[in-house]
C-alpha cells in the first residue's frame, strides 16, 4: 500500500491552518460521489470554475449538477467529448475557457480527450476503486469480490493516454469482509474515504508534495466490464468461488442460473458454515447436487460439497422475492392503514416525486426502476426515508425487493409495526442429563445473532474437572471469525437498530434479559459447576445471582447517563453554551477469565451495553459454556444481531487479534498482568484503543489481636477458600498478631478438617475440584516450593487422592517477607500466614504494601480508629474491614498498581465504556 509521508498526513488530519494554497479546478464527472468530492473541494477554499457532467436524464439532472448549479457555478453537460476518436472543438475550446489548474475526475463516464487532460498547469487526477495496477477497468470493485481478493481499496492517481496506467498519487486499502457486496464495499469504504483521499489528494497537489509513482506492471490486470449477459454462474466450482462471483455482481449486473428452466437473479450470499438446514429441493442447471429451499434461503452447493446461502431472488419481470418463498403461492395482504401511517404514506410519495420528477404523478402502481430509478436513486431513497422516518430500518435490498409504491408503503408499515419476523435461529446442542435436568449447551461461535462453526471447522474439548471428562467438543474461532464477529458489531452499532434505539428501551431489554437468566438460573449454575468446578450453591447464589443483578443494575441506569452544562467566559456581543455528552464508543472488545465464567462477562458487558456499545466476547478456553448459553438468551430476550458476539477459542489467537483490531475502540480485560502488559501494548500499537485491565493480586489481610475471633477464623478462611481459592480478590497472604496467631491457625485447622470436598453438584459439598488439571499442577508446584523455602505446611499441599482435578485445602505459617508463595500469587486454596509483633500497626502496614499488586485487602479489629488508620494506607482498590469478599454490583470495582486500572461495577464502570463530548454552541 502506498501512502504519502507520515508528518503531511499529520497535517492534513489535525490542523485547518494547513490549507493555505488553493486552486482553481475543473470537475469532470458524475454521481452523489462526485457531488460529494464537489462540496468538500469548495469547503476546503478550492475554486471550482467548471462542472462537467453528463446530461439529464429522463428529465432529471445528475446529483453533481444539481449542487453546482444550485451554487452558480458553470455548469456543461456534454453528451460526447469525442467523434470517432477526434475530439469535438467547441468542447475542448469550452472546456478550456474555465482556466483550471487541476483537472478532478472523481468518477467519469465519459472517454476525456489527452488534450484536456493535459491542459491544466497539474494535469488530470482520476480516482479509481482498486488497488493498481490490479483490477483496471471499469469494474474494477466487482472483480476485487469475484477474485476472491483479501483486501480492496482505491487508487487516485495521473492520468495518462493509458487504461487506468498513470503514475500513483496515493493508495488506500480496507479488509474484505467474507460476505461483503459490491455496495457494502462501496458504502462502508471507498465512497467516504474516497471522498477524503480526493481531498487530500488535491491539496497535496497545491501544496507541491504530491508525488507520482509509477505503476508496476508486476501483478497487473484488465477486466472487461460485466453485463447480464455474461454473468451466469458457474455452478461447477468450489462454493466459494461461487459465492464470490455472486456477491461481485450484487447488485448490478446480478449474478444468475437457471431454475426449474427460467433465469433467475441472485441477491445476497454468504457461506453457510454449521450443518446444512432442511429444505425442500430445488433443481440448478449446472450444479453437482439440487439446491434447497430452506427458511433461512436458497442453499446451493458447490463441487467441493460445501455450502453457500442466497438470501433473495429476483425473475425476469424484475419482481423479487425472499428465496425462501420460492414455493409460496401466498399473495401479501393488503394492509388497512391508521391515520398516522396514511400521513406517512403521502410524506414517502413526496419522497418518491422529488426522486422521480420526470413522473406527473405517483399513484399506487408507479414502479420505482420503471420511472427511470438508478442504483443511487435506490441510496437516495432510503435515506430520504430513513431520515424522515426516524426509527425504520431500511436497506437497499427493501427497495429492490417492493418496487411498485404500493409494495413499498405496505413493505414499510409492516416494518414501522415490527411485523418482520426474524428468522427462527437455528442451535446445534450438545445435550447432558444432569443435576435432575436435562442441560442443553450451545457449542458454535455466535456471530450476527446466529451459531456458526469456526470458519475452519476447528473444534477443541472442553471438560468436566470433577472427573475429568469431555462435556462436548467447542468451536475453536479463528482470526477470520473474529474479524466476522467485530464487523457484525460495528454493522450493528452503526447501521442497525441498537444505535438509534431509545435509552429505555435499551434498558427493556436489558431487564428482559436478566429476567430470561433467572428463569434458566438452574441450568446456568448446573452448566458453570460441570464447566468450572464452581459449587452449585455457590454458583446459583453468586456466578449466576449476582450476574442477573448485574444486569438489572445496569438496565437501570440506561436512561440516566447524562452530560452537563459547563458556564464559559462569553464571545461578546454573542453567547455560547458549553455542554457535555456521553457516547458510547463503539464496538467494544471483552476477554474475561475461567474463574467466574458468567459472572465475568455480566460485569464487563452489562455495563458495556448499558452504555449503547456493540461487543464481541472470548470467554476463557476452558470454561465456554455459559457464556454460549447466555448468547441463546440475548436472542430470546429481543437484542439486535450484532449486538452481541460470541468466539471461544486461545487468547494467543483470538485475543491477540482483538487487541490488533483496528475497529474495536476499547478492551475490557481480566485475567493475569503479564497477559495484561501484552494486551495493553497490543492495544497501543494497533489504535490506541482504550483499555481496562483488572489483573492480579496478592491481597493482603490484617487480623489484630482485638478482632471477633469466631468472625475472623469465618471470613479469613472465606478470604482463601472461597471458590476454591481461584478468586481475583483471594487473600494471598494472611497478617496474623503474634499473640492470637497460634490460636488462630489451630482454630483454622478445625474448621478444614470439617470441609467436605466432592461433587460440586452435592449439595454438601463445600470445596470442589480446581478448574483444570494445568492450574492444578501448578499449585502443587507451588506448594512445593514453599516448603523447599522453609515455610512450614501445616495443612494440606497436595492433590486429592480421587478422580478430577481436587486440591487439599491448604496452610502455610512461618512464611517470611521473602519467600516465593509471599510474594507471587496461588489463585488457588493456599492459606498464606505470617505473624508481625504484637502493636506494630506501621510495620505490618509497610510489609502489606510491599508488593506491586493492589487489587484488595481486609483488615480485622474491633478499634475502629484502628480500622480507618490502616484502610485509609492500605494501597488497594477495595478495603474490606471486619468482613471479606463483600462485593456489590453498585460498589466500583478494581485494583491499584499491577493489579490493572479501571472499574467494573457502580456508575464508575459506566465511564469505561463511554466518550465525553464538549460542544460549544454560538448564540
Amino acid at each position: 500500500m502506498l501512502w504519502t509521508a507520515n508528518t503531511i498526513m499529520r497535517k492534513f488530519s489535525s490542523s485547518s491552518a494547513y490549507y493555505q494554497n488553493k486552486l482553481k479546478l475543473a470537475l469532470i464527472g458524475q454521481s452523489l460521489f462526485g457531488q460529494e468530492v464537489y462540496t468538500n473541494l469548495r469547503k476546503q477554499g478550492h475554486k471550482v470554475v467548471g462542472v462537467f457532467t453528463v446530461p439529464d436524464k429522463d428529465g432529471k439532472a445528475d446529483p453533481l449538477a444539481v449542487v453546482a448549479e444550485k451554487d452558480g457555478t458553470p455548469v456543461f453537460k456534454f453528451p460526447r467529448w469525442r467523434v470517432k476518436g477526434k475530439p469535438i472543438p467547441e468542447v475542448v475550446e469550452a472546456y478550456k475557457a474555465v482556466g483550471a489548474e487541476l483537472n478532478v475526475m472523481p468518477f467519469c463516464s465519459q472517454f476525456i480527450p489527452m488534450n484536456v487532460i493535459d491542459f491544466p498547469k497539474h494535469g488530470s487526477i482520476i480516482y479509481h476503486p482498486s488497488i493498481l495496477p490490479r483490477h483496471r477497468g471499469a469494474s474494477a470493485i466487482n472483480w476485487t469480490l469475484i477474485e476472491g481478493d483479501k483486501k480492496a481499496g482505491f487508487s487516485v492517481f495521473w492520468a495518462d493516454d493509458g487504461l487506468d496506467t498513470g503514475p500513483i498519487l496515493l493508495q488506500k486499502e480496507c479488509p474484505v469482509e467474507p460476505n461483503d457486496t459490491v455496495d457494502t464495499l462501496y458504502n462502508r469504504f471507498l465512497f467516504p474515504e474516497g471522498i477524503k483521499a480526493m481531498v487530500e489528494a488535491v491539496q497535496l497537489i497545491a501544496d507541491g508534495k504530491a508525488p507520482k509513482i509509477p505503476q508496476s506492471e508486476e501483478g497487473a490486470s484488465y477486466e472487461g466490464i460485466q453485463k447480464k449477459s455474461n454473468a451466469k454462474v458457474n455452478m461447477a466450482q468450489p462454493a466459494e468461488a461461487i459465492h464470490n462471483w455472486i456477491r461481485g455482481h450484487d447488485k448490478v449486473p446480478g449474478a444468475w442460473v437457471v431454475i426449474d428452466g427460467k433465469p433467475v437473479t441472485l441477491y445476497s450470499s454468504s457461506m453457510l458454515s454449521g450443518s446444512v438446514p432442511a429444505g425442500q429441493p430445488i433443481e440448478v442447471e449446472g450444479a453437482s447436487q439440487p439446491g434447497l429451499i430452506a427458511k433461512s434461503g436458497l442453499v446451493l452447493f458447490g463441487s467441493d460439497g460445501k455450502a453457500l446461502q442466497v438470501k433473495n431472488l429476483q425473475f425476469e419481470d424484475g419482481k423479487m422475492i425472499p428465496a425462501s418463498k420460492y414455493f409460496s403461492s401466498e399473495e401479501t395482504t393488503s394492509l388497512d392503514l391508521t391515520d398516522d401511517e396514511k400521513k406517512m404514506a403521502e410524506e414517502i410519495r413526496a419522497i418518491w416525486k422529488g426522486i422521480l420528477s420526470n413522473v406527473p404523478a405517483i399513484d399506487e402502481t408507479t414502479d420505482f426502476f420503471k420511472s427511470g430509478a438508478a442504483s443511487m436513486d435506490v441510496v437516495r431513497l432510503v435515506e430520504e426515508v430513513k431520515q424522515k422516518c426516524g426509527g425504520v430500518q431500511l436497506q437497499n435490498e427493501d427497495v429492490y425487493m417492493a418496487t411498485t409504491f404500493q409494495s413499498f408503503i405496505q413493505m414499510f408499515v409492516r416494518r414501522l409495526r415490527g411485523e418482520d419476523q426474524e428468522e427462527e435461529l437455528v442451535i446445534d446442542y450438545a445435550t447432558k442429563d444432569v443435576n435432575n435436568m436435562t442441560v442443553k449447551m450451545p457449542y458454535q461461535c455466535f456471530i450476527n445473532g446466529k451459531f456458526e462453526d469456526a470458519e475452519d471447522g476447528k473444534t477443541y474439548n472442553t471438560v468436566n474437572p470433577t472427573d475429568g471428562s469431555v462435556i462436548c467438543k467447542v468451536s475453536y474461532a479463528s482470526v477470520a471469525d473474529v474479524d466476522r464477529a467485530v464487523s457484525a458489531a460495528k454493522e450493528a452499532f452503526y447501521n442497525g437498530p441498537w444505535g438509534k434505539m431509545n435509552p429505555r428501551d435499551r434498558g427493556r431489554l436489558l431487564y428482559r434479559l436478566a429476567d430470561l437468566m433467572e428463569e434458566r438460573q438452574e441450568e446456568l449454575a448446573t452448566i458453570e459447576a460441570i464447566d468450572s468446578g464452581a459449587v452449585y450453591t455457590l454458583a446459583l447464589k453468586t456466578h449466576v445471582g449476582m450476574s442477573i443483578q448485574t444486569f438489572r443494575y445496569f438496565a437501570g441506569w440506561c436512561d440516566k447517563i447524562q452530560g452537563s452544562t459547563i458556564p464559559i467566559n462569553q464571545a461578546r456581543p454573542n453567547r455560547n453554551l458549553t455542554f457535555t455528552k456521553k457516547e458510547p464508543l463503539g464496538v467494544c472488545a471483552i476477554v474475561i477469565p475461567w474463574n467466574y465464567p458468567l459472572m465475568m462477562l455480566a460485569w464487563k458487558s452489562a455495563a458495556c451495553l448499558a452504555a449503547g456499545n456493540t461487543l464481541v466476547l472470548k470467554p476463557a478456553q476452558v470454561t465456554p459454556l455459559t457464556a454460549l448459553k447466555f448468547a441463546e438468551l440475548t436472542v430470546k430476550a429481543g437484542i439486535p444481531k450484532g449486538v452481541i458476539n460470541i468466539v471461544p477459542g486461545s487468547g494467543g489467537l483470538v485475543g491477540q487479534r482483538m487487541s490488533d483490531h483496528p475497529d474495536i475502540r476499547k478492551l475490557g480485560f481480566t485475567g493475569s498482568t503479564p497477559i495484561g502488559k501484552q494486551i495493553m501494548k497490543s492495544c497501543a500499537v494497533s489504535n490506541l484503543k482504550k483499555v481496562s485491565l483488572e489483573l492480579g493480586g496478592k491481597s493482603p489481610l490484617i487480623i489484630f489481636s482485638d478482632c471477633d475471633m469466631d468472625k475472623a477464623v469465618r471470613m479469613g478462611m472465606s478470604s482463601v477458600y472461597f471458590n476454591k481459592g481461584e478468586n481475583c480478590i483471594a487473600a494471598g497472604r494472611l497478617f496474623v498478631e503474634e499473640s492470637i496467631h497460634d490460636e488462630y491457625i489451630r482454630r483454622v485447622v478445625e474448621e478444614i478438617k470439617k470441609m467436605k470436598i466432592g461433587d460440586p453438584l452435592d449439595r454438601s459439598t463445600d470445596h470442589g475440584p480446581q478448574n483444570h488439571k494445568a492450574h492444578l499442577d501448578k499449585l502443587v508446584e507451588y506448594c512445593e516450593i514453599g516448603v523447599k523455602e522453609g515455610a512450614t505446611l501445616v495443612y494440606g499441599g497436595r492433590q486429592v487422592d480421587r478422580p478430577g482435578f481436587f486440591m487439599e485445602p491448604t496452610v502455610f505459617t512461618d512464611v517470611e517477607d521473602h519467600m516465593f508463595i509471599a510474594k507471587e500469587e496461588s489463585f488457588g486454596p493456599v492459606m498464606v500466614v505470617s505473624k508481625f509483633k504484637d502493636g506494630d500497626v506501621d510495620g505490618v502496614l509497610n510489609r502489606a504494601n510491599d508488593t506491586e499488586f493492589g487489587l484488595a485487602s481486609g483488615v480485622f479489629t474491633r478499634d475502629i480508629n484502628k480500622a480507618m488508620y490502616v484502610s485509609e494506607r492500605l494501597e488497594a482498590g477495595t478495603v474490606f474491614v471486619n468482613t471479606y469478599n463483600k462485593t456489590d454490583v453498585a460498589a466500583p470495582f478494581g485494583g491499584f498498581k499491577q493489579s490493572g486500572f479501571g472499574k467494573d461495577l457502580g456508575e464508575e464502570a459506566l465511564h469505561e465504556y463511554l466518550r465525553t463530548k464538549a460542544v460549544t454552541v454560538e448564540y
